[in-house]
């Protein structure tokens, strides 16, 4: 876990929050590295406060358990506009190692989940449209409609 990698998961974390988004996989920036990074809300309800997030740095990562069922509308930073309602778990357990090389277990519910899910998945090569509950439900918003909450993953 040498300073490129560590300039690699900054590089990512600003693009990420440039890009108004919950995760990065590194497969989408062009780099073929078993590397996510997902900022998720500590909470799933919204309120006027600032919402506080928690910065995540999945290397290496698997899902060790998955639970539960969500459906939920998805984007994602790939397919900029496009949103489907994808099933996920509603709850996951990942193990993976830190930005230092440390083994971790990280287990989310909600949209940290979900997140978590989607972007391994990218790193299994696979996109939240492989994952579409039904394809009718792709949809383009254009970017004046979009919030920063459903900006994608």
């Amino acid at each position: 876990f040498d300073q490129s990698l560590q300039k690699l998961i900054t590089d990512m974390v600003d693009s990420m929050h440039a890009a108004n988004g919950l995760g990065l996989a590194a497969p989408q920036i062009g780099v073929p590295l078993r590397l996510a990074v997902v900022e998720a809300p500590l909470s799933d309800e919204t309120e006027d406060a600032p919402v506080k997030t928690r910065l995540y740095v999945l290397v290496n990562p698997e899902i060790l358990h998955a639970e539960g069922e969500d459906i939920r509308e998805e984007g994602c930073l790939s397919l900029p506009h496009y949103y489907g309602e994808v099933k996920r778990a509603q709850t996951v357990v990942v193990r993976c190692q830190d930005r230092r090389g440390r083994t971790v277990k990280i287990k989310g519910s909600g949209i940290l989940a979900r997140a978590l899910q989607h972007e391994v998945d990218h790193l299994n090569g696979i996109l939240f449209v492989d994952r579409l509950e039904d394809i009718e439900s792709l949809r383009y918003q254009p970017p004046q409609e979009q919030g920063k909450a459903e900006t994608g993953l």
